[in-house]
C-alpha cells in the first residue's frame, strides 16, 4: 500500500496530529487510484499557518472532517499486515503508529532510501525525482483532484516512483527481500521493538 500523510509538524512533539492521509493499493506495481482511500482529519483545533503545513490545511479548514477515532478502523482495515510504500515513509509510519498503535504492518518500503542508493546526483525529494523520471504528469492525471504536498498526490507519486526505481536498480524482477534490504528503514527506538512486527 502506498501511503502518505500530512501532519501538524514534529515541533508539536507528542501532540503532533495527522491532518490528512491517503492509502493507495498497488496492483502489479501500479497505483490503483479508483480504490484509494483519502481523507482529511479534524484534529479538534485550528492549525496555525506554518511553512511546513500543506496547502489548504491551516486555520479551521479541517473543521467538520472526520476525527481520527472515526478514521482509525478504516485505516487499520487497509494497513494491517501490509507493506507501506512511501517517500521517507518512516516519518509517516512513526506518526501513524503513535496515533493508531493497534495497526500492525509487515514492513516499510522507502522510495527515498532507494533513490539515495542509486548512483547519480540531483535532488532526492519526491517532486525532484518525479520530474527527473518524467512522472509528474502521470501523477497529476492519476490524482486530478489533488496536488503536490497533499496526501493523495504524494502517495500516488511514491507508487509510480517505486516502479521506476526498482527497474533502475535491478535488470530482473527482484524478490521482496532484495527490495527490503535496500529500502527498509532501520528500526528505531520509536516505535518499540521492530518495524516488521
Amino acid at each position: 500500500m502506498a501511503v502518505d500523510l500530512e501532519g501538524s509538524g514534529a515541533q508539536d512533539g507528542d501532540d503532533e496530529d495527522i491532518l490528512e492521509i491517503a492509502v493507495v493499493r498497488l496492483v502489479e506495481g501500479r497505483p490503483e487510484v479508483t480504490t484509494a482511500y483519502a481523507t482529511l482529519i479534524d484534529p479538534g483545533r485550528p492549525i496555525p499557518a506554518r511553512p511546513w503545513i500543506s496547502p489548504g490545511l491551516a486555520g479551521d479548514a479541517l473543521a467538520g472532517a472526520p476525527r481520527l477515532d472515526v478514521v482509525a478502523p478504516q485505516l487499520a482495515g487497509r494497513l494491517d499486515g501490509a507493506y507501506l510504500v512511501g517517500h521517507n515513509v518512516g516519518v509517516d509510519w512513526r506518526l501513524i503508529h503513535r496515533r493508531i498503535p493497534q495497526i500492525h504492518i509487515a514492513g516499510l518500503i522507502d522510495t527515498y532510501r532507494m533513490a539515495r542508493a542509486l548512483p547519480g546526483a540531483g535532488g532526492k525529494g519526491l517532486a525532484d525525482l518525479l520530474d527527473r523520471y518524467r512522472l509528474t504528469d502521470a501523477v497529476s492525471a492519476a490524482a486530478p483532484r489533488s496536488r503536490p504536498h497533499r496526501a493523495l498526490w504524494d502517495a500516488v507519486g511514491a507508487a509510480f516512483l517505486l516502479d521506476v526505481l526498482v527497474r533502475q536498480r535491478w535488470s530482473y524482477e527482484p524478490r521482496l527481500e532484495e527490495i527490503l534490504a535496500v529500502t527498509a528503514p532501520k528500526a528505531e527506538p520509536e516505535p518499540p521493538a521492530t518495524l516488521f512486527d
